[in-house]
Formats: structure tokens, C-alpha cells, sequence
């Protein structure tokens, strides 16, 4: 943008530009679209319409005469990007002045003057905010076809201008946070070309988002048959310099220029409409240039072309937005990449300082593509036992990813041939600990010793040295974090549900036995955390002009986070506040996506709970918690009771109930360790995060950085040079900043391979009623409900007749657990947070429903079945 704006400088007076005068770094002058074609025409082989484009310094002056302009411009500003109304009535207003704008005479002699008589032109938009790596904002704008004649040619370039207000870019600016000031408008005016046939090529497959596919859309005549819907195009799918697929539609109609100008729909001759558009000589032709085209711009295209007689022209190149990025790698060969925040329950992006953390906390090397963290797994697959440990681990922990790794492996091209599903396994089971309760109490004393070792070290820390602190500190963190005494005791639990579900299954028939044998177990931190919210809810009940104060808190212009200072001037606030701050004291350094140390810890921003607290207020009974805590653990007594009976009465009955009665106990006396080592981590997290933000706010005091959290744009290394110099890159900050929204924007894929390929997986199943959602059955039972599609804690209003359906669950949504009926999420396994508070509180629970956020409507009436893993949508 730098030499963007170097480019305006020297072009002031010289309100058009031929395309061969332009390239990228004058896109704040001539637009995403002008910048393109301008670098288009520098490559060699590379046909593009000749022409020239209006500059965005032209579109400035002539706005800069509309009355009250800058005072629109805010108004347009301030919208909801939901309320449509608005956005229609305003954009529709500053339109219709745009369009009616009058044209300097010197501005219209140097946009004309280029123009050759009897010569049609295509007047396009192209928005400086258009054809961006992050953001394509294709079709915002618009283009006129095949104009005539100098008059024309100049209301077109008015009617760009105006389109810079149409009601879908300003909903889009709006939602991509896009200011509406910061984006003008330059137009691009080029030899119309009269093809027999165009379309759009990409150099990836948008689908599947290989690398190595190009995929080619034709119709007949011009493409806008294709993007107007009018047409169904051909298409060619080219691999490795062939032709692999194609498939050719009916072509009833194509849109032709006109003699006079414009364009019309013309029917296609019966004898063309089964002929495809294209022959495979020309499609790999096509193939080879968009290769060529990908080669220059450094990533893969979108690209836009016409073909006239045995002419190829590009009339435009654009990145492809939506592809996931591809891990860097030391070499050149193939790799399949796992995703680490499916496992985490975190698939959002995780800031530069985030993303080192999470790497200096685990041992295991991790790539890093589109803010996110993967394991290469190439290594684990180039056995078949590595293969089959590796297919059994990820079929319990995510299905959806298994079937993923599944496919890659059967096709046998990237990881060595096709293989047998007969692998030995390579390491045994983790031997049990024997059922003890104070196992757990030494380990829990373990950790909290630690974290008051730290509190008392931490604090007296200060510049290099704190980091220095921070880093060593981390090495304990992993010692407690993966102790590997810690791993047995949990995975003797977790073991021992399976060998129950198993057992107990083959046994008896009964499904899901474990679920209900899991209620209530002593030492599950995450479950105590949702109880202990009810009791904090009963305090708060006794008091009702507390719980007025707290319906207030969310509202615009109340003082937010604050709310705790201002709670004793009501009646009954300073024991309200006392039970809220206590919460915080033993709870307050959980959140939602809590593995990334920059995310802002429920202490902070203490509102996030409101909505759930005051949902207990309202729906449940006071002293709820210890109800529900004794509820659950008679259930699972009396569950453990009638299993044994049954056992007894059938042959070997004895050894079976002896076997499955130790199996019980090493489940109910360690699975609720299952999250401790977490909480360990998170509250380690929360201290360096403390310290680090007050680190932050002498940089900022210092003018090293502008802000506290643009730390959070540096990698922990980057960190320790800032605060050992006093010197910070504010341009890599900001760029990073600009990355991370773009990476907020993608969808990471649960299997990634190194041609870029972005598999999700499916359920290969036959049991799964017509019309209902696919998913894995985590905790048992079936329950009908109102569907609650909840994408963040703090909109959590939820009531006892709700089914919350969300993307993923990490312990900070256990509070939300005690209100609702039952659990849908997009991603989780079966030991994963959600799947195990589920069963402590008896909720009925399925995990791993692709699209479930999209494909359930909230306040839909559906039937959650934890037994059989789907969901059942009935109205």
C-alpha cells in the first residue's frame, strides 16, 4: 500500500492510466480488478483486451463535489449489516446521487479521448477493496458489456461508481469490517472481445481445493450467461496435464453482444446444444496458462477468459480466496496434515503469539497454515501398524477425521500404496492404576503447589527477565501437563469406558452403560464448575434488585465489564458481587478457546457469564447444585447395581460381574482427572498472561507499540527482541492484524495434504433415518427439544427445554450444561470436554455433526438420539 500511495502522488492530473502502465503496487489508484490486468498484460504469452483504466483520484474529485457526502458515508458506517432495510434505503440514496453526478469536461475529454471510433468497450468496477488476497468481493460491483460510443462509455463509468453502493458491497464491507471511506472506486474501460465461448478457469479445485486439479467452466458466447445463473456451464477437470472429468450441460440459450450495443440471450441451434464448448486440446491450453498465470501472481487464480476463433483472452485474474492455506514444508514431498484444533475444540484461528504458545507447550512439532496448528502425520502412516494405531486413536477421538485419513489412505497416492487394514498394534495398552482416590489428591495437590511456587516467582518479574521466567517456567508446565504417571490415571479411565460400552454391550445388549456410570464422579473440575454456578445463581436469586441490575448489564452504555464495582449500590450487590468474585477466584481463568493465551480470560470480562447466571436465576430451584450432583450419582449407583445383578444370572455370571465391578470403580475414580491436567495448563496461561499484558502496557507507555494487545501479533521470540530493544515493526503488526481477520474467514479442514486437498470425512453409515443429521454418540438417551444455535457463550439464553447446538464445546461452556436438555456440535469425540460433562450431567449428546450450525435453524424442533449418534429434525 506503501507504493500505492507513492503512485497516487505522481498521477494527480492524470485521471487515466493504460493498462501497461500499471501494476500492483498502484492498487490504491486503479483497484484490485485495474491492478490484475495491469500485471496480466506483463506476462509474456499472456493475451489481455487492450484498454485503460479511470482512476480512483477521478472518482474522488467528482465525489468530493456531492453535498453531505462524508456525513453519508457515516451513516452507512453505523449500520447493522442485518438490518436490510436500512442498508437498501441509504445505499440506494447515495446511488442514485453518484450515478447522477456530472462529469468535468477536462475528466470526460481524458476518459474518452483513448476511445476509437466504431469500437466497443466493457466498462468495469474495479473497488479498491475488490480481487484482494483476503477478500475477493467478487460480484459486488458492476460491468457493462459491449458499450458504444463515447456517451455511453461515460454513463457506464458513472454507473461503476455508483455500484461501489450497492446494497450487497455495503452488507459485505459491513460484515468484513470493511470501512466504507477507506474503499474508492476506479474503473477499468477495455476492447470488448465477441467470444465464441468463455468462462472462468481455477488453479486449484474449489471443491476439494487440490493444488494439482485445474478446473475449467465454459458456455457459449459471453460469461455472463454463467455468472447471471442463466446457463449451466461445462466442466473440465484437468490432473497432471489430462483431462480427468468433464461434463457437459445443455445449452438452451447464450448471451451475445448486439450490433447496436448491450447484450441479449440468443437460443442455441439444436445441433450445437450436446457439443461442449470447448475441445480438450483447447482446455488444457487454457490449463497451461492459468499455470503459467498462478506461477506469476505466487498463489492460485480465479481467472476470467474469452475465446474469439483461436484467440485466448484473459479479461481478468483474481486470488482464490476461500482455498485453506498449505502448511510450509522442507521438502517437496507428500505430507498429510492432521488438524490440532479438532482435537482442541478450538477450530478458530489463534493469534502469532497464541499459535508459539500452544507449539512451546506441547512436544510434538506442529505445522502452522491459515492461523492454525496441524501434526504432520506422514511420518506416523509409513507403516501399517503406525497406520492402524493411527486410525484406531483417531476413530475415538474424531470419526469424522478418521474417514478423512481413511480416504487418503486408500487411494494410495500420496502416502505409498493401498494398504491392509491388519496392522499389529504397536503399542500396548496403558497399564491401569489401581482405583484409589488418593491418587487424584496427590496429583491435584501436585499442581496447585506449583501454581503458588509460580504466583509467588512471577510477580517480582519484569522486562527480558520475565520472559527469560516465562520460558523456563513453561518446561514445568509440560512436566505436569504430560506426567506420565497423570496419563496412566486418566487412561485407565478412559479404558475402562471402553472396555464397559464394549463388554456390556456384547454381553447384555446394553448400550451406552458408561454414560450413565460416569454421573457424578468425585474430582471432575468441569462439572463442579457448572454447579458451582448455581450456587453463585442462588445468591443472586434472593436479591431481585440484583438480578434487575444484572438484566442491565449487557445493554448498550451500561459500563460492561465493570459491573462488579457498581453491584453494592444495590440491594443485596456486595454479597452478589462476593459470590460472583469467588467463582472468579476458583474459575475466572477459563474461556471460550482458553488453549489461546491471548483470548480474554472470564476475570476479565466477567459479562460473558451474565447471560448463563441469570438463565439459572430463572429456571432453576434454589440448592439445584447439590440435587443434581446426588441425582446423578444415585443414577449411576443404582445403573451399577442392576448391571452386576444381570451378570450374575448368566454363565461365568461371577467373573463377569467382578471384572466389570473394577471397571467401574477405576472409571468413577479416575475419569474425573480426565480434565485436570488442562486446568493445570489454563491457569498457568492465565499468570503469564497477566504478566505479559502488564509487560504490554509499559511498551505502550513507552511508545513501542500502540496498543496492549498488538503483542498478541508477535511470536513469543519476537516478544522477548521488543521488550529486550524497545523496538517494535508496527507494519508487521498491522499486517498481521489484516492476516488474522482474513484467517477468521476460513474453515480449517479436519485432513489437509500438502496439494492443498481439504477433506472433512463422512459417516459410512446404513443406520441413520432419512433426513437425519449423521453424528457420534456420545452420551446416551433421547430427547426432543427446541434447537438453541448458539455460536458464542456470551448469547448463551438458554431455557430447560433447549438443545444447544454449536460448533465446538471447551470447558468454559460447562456452566451452560446444567440448563439444557441436550448437546450438538459440529466437532468432538467421544472423550472430548463436551462428550464427557454431557455424561456426568446426563445429558443426551451427539458430537461430530458436519454442518449441524448451518443445517439446524434455531428454535427448530428436533429429537437429539445420544444412543445412535443423530439428530432428528421435525419441524
Amino acid at each position: 500500500m506503501g507504493s500505492g500511495s507513492g503512485a497516487a502522488t505522481v498521477a494527480l492530473g492524470r485521471p487515466v492510466l493504460r493498462l501497461e502502465q500499471i501494476d500492483r503496487g498502484r492498487i490504491g489508484l486503479v483497484g484490485g480488478k485495474g491492478a490484475h490486468l495491469g500485471e496480466l498484460s506483463r506476462i509474456e504469452g499472456v493475451d489481455v483486451p487492450p484498454g485503460f483504466c479511470v482512476t480512483t483520484e477521478a472518482f474522488r474529485r467528482v465525489t468530493a463535489g456531492v453535498p453531505s457526502f462524508e456525513d453519508r458515508l457515516d451513516r452507512l458506517s453505523r449500520l447493522d449489516p442485518d438490518d436490510r432495510e436500512a442498508i437498501a434505503g441509504l445505499s440506494a440514496e447515495i446511488r442514485e446521487v453518484v450515478a447522477a453526478l456530472p462529469v468535468p469536461d477536462d475528466l470526460a475529454a481524458a476518459i474518452t479521448g483513448p476511445l476509437r471510433d466504431a469500437t466497443a468497450y466493457a466498462v468495469r468496477s474495479s473497488a479498491t477493496a475488490e480481487d484482494l488476497p483476503t477478500a475477493s468481493f467478487a460480484g459486488q460491483q458492476d460491468t457493462y458489456l459491449n458499450v458504444v460510443g463515447a456517451a455511453a462509455v461515460l454513463d457506464g463509468v458513472r454507473r461503476c461508481w455508483a455500484s461501489l453502493f450497492t446494497e450487497r458491497a455495503v452488507a459485505y464491507r459491513l460484515r468484513g469490517g470493511v470501512e466504507h471511506r477507506q474503499v474508492r472506486m476506479a474503473v477499468v474501460v477495455q476492447e470488448m472481445v465477441v467470444p465464441d465461448a468463455s468462462g472462468v478457469l481455477f488453479t486449484a479445485d474449489p471443491v476439494t481445493s487440490n493444488r494439482r486439479v485445474t478446473s475449467v467452466e465454459a458456455v457459449l458466447g459471453l460469461g455472463e450467461a454463467l455468472v447471471s445463473g442463466l446457463v449451466n456451464a461445462d466442466r473440465f477437470t484437468v490432473h497432471d496435464d489430462t483431462v480427468v472429468d468433464r461434463a457437459i450441460a445443455a445449452k438452451q440459450w447464450a448471451v451475445r453482444a448486439t450490433a447496436g450495443g448491450g447484450t441479449r440471450s440468443q437460443e442455441v441451434a439444436p445441433q450445437a446444444r450436446q457439443q461442449p464448448a470447448l475441445t480438450d486440446a483447447q482446455v488444457l491450453r487454457l490449463a497451461d496458462l492459468g499455470r503459467r498465470i498462478e506461477k506469476y501472481f505466487g498463489c492460485p487464480q480465479d481467472i476470467e477468459w474469452c475465446l474469439a476463433g483461436d484467440d485466448v483472452r484473459i479479461v481478468q485474474s483474481r486470488p482464490i480466496t476461500t482455498l485453506f492455506p498449505v502448511p510450509p514444508a522442507d521438502d517437496d514431498g507428500a505430507h498429510v496434515y492432521l488438524s490440532v484444533g479438532h482435537q482442541q475444540m478450538m477450530t478458530d484461528p489463534l493469534t502469532p503469539l497464541g499459535l508459539s504458545f500452544w507449539q512451546m507447550t506441547t512436544p510434538r512439532p506442529m505445522a502452522e497454515a491459515g492461523g492454525r496448528l496441524f501434526v504432520d502425520a506422514t511420518p506416523m502412516l509409513a507403516s501399517a501398524a503406525g497406520r492402524q494405531n493411527l486410525l484406531e486413536a483417531m476413530g475415538r477421538s474424531d470419526p469424522l477425521m478418521a474417514d478423512a485419513l481413511r480416504t487418503v489412505l486408500d487411494r494410495g497416492d500420496l502416502v505409498g500404496e493401498p494398504w491392509a487394514d491388519d496392522g499389529p498394534r504397536a503399542v500396548p495398552p496403558t497399564d491401569p492404576v489401581d482405583p484409589d482416590p488418593v491418587v487424584v489428591e496427590k496429583l491435584v495437590a501436585q499442581t496447585q503447589a506449583s501454581l503458588a511456587l509460580l504466583d509467588r516467582e512471577i510477580r517480582t518479574r519484569h522486562g527480558s527477565e520475565l520472559l527469560d521466567f516465562v520460558r523456563e517456567d513453561l518446561q514445568e508446565l509440560r512436566r505436569l501437563l504430560f506426567d506420565p504417571f497423570g496419563h496412566r490415571v486418566f487412561m485407565t479411565a478412559m479404558n475402562a469406558a471402553w472396555w464397559l460400552d464394549e463388554h456390556l454391550r456384547e454381553w447384555l445388549g446394553e448400550e451406552g452403560a458408561a454414560d450413565t456410570l460416569s454421573r457424578s464422579v468425585p474430582n471432575s473440575v468441569t462439572s463442579e464448575m457448572g454447579l458451582a454456578l448455581l450456587d453463585v445463581a442462588d445468591v443472586v436469586r434472593a436479591h431481585p434488585a440484583v438480578v434487575e441490575f444484572l438484566r442491565g448489564v449487557t445493554d448498550d452504555g451500561f459500563p460492561g465489564d465493570d459491573f462488579l464495582a457498581d453491584l453494592p449500590r444495590v440491594a443485596g450487590g456486595r454479597e452478589a458481587r462476593d459470590a460472583i468474585r469467588r467463582y472468579l477466584d476458583t474459575y475466572g481463568m477459563r474461556c471460550a478457546g482458553e488453549i489461546d493465551i491471548t483470548r480474554p480470560r472470564w476475570s476479565e470480562q466477567p459479562t460473558v457469564l451474565v447471560p448463563v447466571l441469570l438463565g439459572h436465576v430463572e429456571h432453576a430451584e434454589p440448592g439445584a447444585s447439590r440435587r443434581r450432583f446426588e441425582q446423578g450419582r444415585q443414577e449411576a449407583w443404582e445403573k451399577e447395581q442392576d448391571l452386576l445383578t444381570r451378570l450374575r444370572a448368566l454363565p461365568d455370571g461371577d467373573r463377569r460381574a467382578a471384572e466389570t465391578k473394577t471397571m467401574i470403580e477405576r472409571l468413577r475414580t479416575f475419569i474425573g482427572y480426565r480434565e485436570y491436567p488442562k486446568i493445570g495448563m489454563v491457569s498457568r496461561y492465565f499468570r503469564y498472561r497477566q504478566a505479559l499484558l502488564r509487560e504490554a502496557d509499559r511498551l505502550v507507555r513507552d511508545g513501542v507499540v500502540g496498543d496492549r494487545e498488538d503483542i498478541y501479533h508477535l511470536r513469543f521470540d519476537e516478544l522477548c527482541d521488543v521488550v529486550r530493544t524497545g523496538r517494535a515493526d508496527r507494519q508487521v503488526i498491522a499486517r498481521r492484524k489484516e492476516e488474522y481477520r482474513g484467517y477468521q474467514a476460513l474453515t480449517p479442514p479436519r485432513v489437509l495434504t500438502s496439494d492443498g486437498e481439504a477433506l472433512s470425512g463422512s459417516y459410512r453409515r446404513d443406520d441413520v433415518p432419512a433426513g437425519a443429521l449423521a453424528g457420534l454418540a456420545v452420551s446416551a438417551g433421547t430427547v426432543e427439544g427446541r434447537a438453541r444455535v448458539v455460536p458464542d457463550m456470551a448469547q448463551a439464553h438458554l431455557d430447560t427445554d433447549d438443545i444447544l447446538v454449536t460448533a465446538y464445546t471447551d470447558p468454559s461452556w460447562s456452566p451452560v450444561f446444567v440448563t439444557i436438555k441436550a448437546l450438538v456440535t459440529e466437532v468432538g469425540g467421544q472423550m472430548t470436554h463436551g462428550a464427557v460433562v454431557a455424561r456426568e450431567y446426563g445429558l443426551p449428546a451427539v458430537v461430530g455433526v458436519e454442518g449441524a450450525t448451518r443445517l439446524i435453524r434455531d428454535g427448530q424442533r428436533i429429537r437429539v438420539n445420544g444412543t445412535s449418534g443423530y439428530v432428528e429434525l421435525l419441524s
